[in-house]
């Protein structure tokens, strides 16, 4: 009884007005090929009674950004352009490509400007996503909203008896919690890490109407701290069939999965025994949680309260629809999903151990780090061989759990607290993000292949996942190096480009050809940068068709000396 009263003198004391009512969940775009437009702007969103919300999107959301689709080996291109009032980035979480193309801190696109990454995909099936990564930005960004899904198809995963039709029986989850200001209704953001309403793909109150069979969830934790313990109102048995990387071997039956920030589960649900038109409840069962657990602090305000701290609440209401005709509907999940060949401890040759460190409370407290060492873009990186297989052992040893991402790779986690069978079996697949609880460790296998750059000034990333915590500086940096990558020939890097002045396309001459280009900036002739190209496709010329009339600079940085040459041309 005392919790209660506690918990309505929290909720009386908002001025915020949220209707009780449930609102049919947005569904993001789905966009395929292998070119993706994003466009990353702010705009607004009416989430609660009174003035609109100033919200972050990419495209045509008002929340969120498109799920966007791509194959297994299929080349992409992203072109992102910036129209925030602000920097930023967006970071391919879990996908492995070049750390040119990562989206880190480091690859920060201005206001109004056009940043082309693009890479092959290599990944396996699996279900990633894209974010800020802006230095000590990445919260407020996060806050407003920009991210999105990518959900990555094989051959593998095609052939398998799984429900994929998007929106209907595979549906994508983003879970997160917003509070807002009482006057303006803007998002709060520097001073709360715990929203006090649920949102599920940007929607308060959720409801999604579900198939009388077999459904698919694919269900991301994009929170800036909290972290949910899942399950059904009905306690109904579950399947788990794929975490971060991917497909597990098989399904996993359980009827709790907790999920932290950064990470991903796919779950399967029987609704085939649901009578239509009754309903189910997706649950965070949140209240009761050890120490340390995030949302689970007691109290309703300050810095880290929230109303919904401590609580079991609604994820998403679920409605059973009607049995789907247009495709044959799934009525089992399969005993087998994958062949995973795992990294093990014994194939580590190289051993790291890495400290989570400080953020005890008291005046003169440092905000937690690694190692005693808080992030700076020009910190050294730890230095990695490419193909090497790493065993790295994250001990956490201080007072609150965090969420630990690596950027790059998979890997495999085989010990927790050095005991393999800690590991649990919802997180036995590949793995990119893990949960590391207070006065715990956690120790996984990863092999660095494909990729090396010595370039430290485009490093990758390794950190916790809260938004508060990564931008407070606890992050750290790697490099992936070989002997050819480390080489420093003598080019000649000096250029020219025609036509001069150029229409819609601009061509490269190479005064010497064994120069490799690795990075291409275009700015305006008072220096304002209005395209960003990573180690551009220029055979076959830049395509300029987007810019202004008028004269800019070309700036072009060779791969091996990492020297730059500039050039003036005119669009005409």
């Amino acid at each position: 009884m005392k919790f209660k009263i506690i918990l309505l003198i929290g909720v009386l004391s908002s001025s915020v007005s949220v209707k009780a009512q449930y609102n049919t969940m947005s569904m993001p775009e789905a966009l395929y090929g292998t070119t993706f437009n994003l466009n990353v702007h702010e705009t607004t969103k009416q989430l609660v009674s009174g003035n609109q919300t100033i919200t972050g999107a990419i495209n045509n959301e008002t929340f969120w950004g498109p799920t966007l689709f791509v194959n297994k080996g299929d080349l992409i291109h992203m072109n992102v352009t910036n129209n925030l009032n602000e920097s930023t980035t967006l970071h391919w979480h879990g996908m492995h490509l070049p750390a040119v193309m990562d989206g880190g801190p480091h690859q920060v696109i201005p206001q109004g400007t056009l940043w082309q990454p693009y890479w092959t995909v290599m990944n396996q099936a699996s279900t990633l996503w894209y974010h800020p990564h802006l230095h000590q930005t990445t919260q407020a960004q996060m806050t407003k909203g920009i991210g999105g899904f990518i959900i990555v198809k094989d051959p593998i995963e095609s052939a398998l008896a799984l429900p994929r039709t998007y929106g209907v029986d595979d549906i994508v989850l983003a879970l997160t919690s917003r509070s807002f200001n009482a006057t303006t209704n803007t998002f709060v953001s520097s001073t709360r890490v715990y929203g006090d309403y649920m949102m599920t793909n940007g929607t308060l109150n959720a409801q999604y109407t579900l198939p009388k069979q077999y459904v698919r969830m694919r269900i991301l934790n994009a929170e800036i701290e909290r972290g949910y313990n899942l399950g059904f109102s009905d306690n109904r048995t579950f399947y788990i069939i794929g975490n971060d990387g991917g497909l597990l071997n098989a399904p996993v039956a359980v009827t709790r999965v907790k999920l932290m920030v950064g990470e991903r589960v796919e779950i399967m649900v029987n609704l085939g025994n649901d009578a239509v038109g009754s309903s189910i409840d997706l649950k965070a069962y949140n209240s009761g949680q050890a120490f340390g657990f995030p949302g689970g602090e007691p109290n309703t305000t300050g810095d880290f309260g929230s109303l919904l701290n401590n609580t079991d609440f609604n994820v998403l209401h679920i409605n059973v629809g009607t049995t789907t005709t247009a495709t044959t509907p799934i009525t089992a999940v399969p005993t087998t999903l994958a062949t995973n060949t795992y990294w093990t401890a014994n194939d580590a040759t190289v051993n790291r151990s890495i400290a989570v460190t400080n953020g005890n409370p008291g005046p003169a407290s440092v905000p937690f780090n690694f190692d005693n060492t808080s992030y700076s873009l020009t910190m050294t990186p730890k230095v990695v061989n490419l193909n090497d297989i790493e065993k790295w052992t994250v001990t956490n040893n201080n007072v609150f759990g965090h969420s630990f991402h690596l950027h790059d790779v998979e890997f495999k986690i085989v010990a927790r607290n050095g005991v393999a069978t800690n590991v649990g079996s919802h997180e036995s697949g590949w793995k990119d993000t893990f949960y590391l609880p207070k006065n715990e460790s956690v120790t996984f296998v990863a092999k660095f292949d494909d990729f090396a750059d010595s370039d430290v000034n485009h490093p990758y990333m390794y950190h916790c996942h809260f938004g508060g915590h990564e931008d407070g500086g606890m992050m750290g940096q790697f490099i992936v190096t070989s002997a050819l990558s480390n080489s420093q020939l003598e080019t000649n890097t000096n250029f020219s480009l025609y036509p001069n002045p150029a229409n819609d396309r601009l061509f490269i001459h190479l005064k010497d050809t064994v120069t490799e280009i690795y990075y291409v900036t275009i700015a305006t002739i008072t220096g304002r940068i209005v395209m960003m190209l990573p180690q551009p496709e220029w055979q076959n010329g830049i395509d300029i068709s987007s810019l202004e009339a008028g004269v800019y600079t070309f700036q072009m940085m060779d791969k091996q000396t990492k020297s730059s040459t500039t050039k003036k041309f005119i669009k005409k």
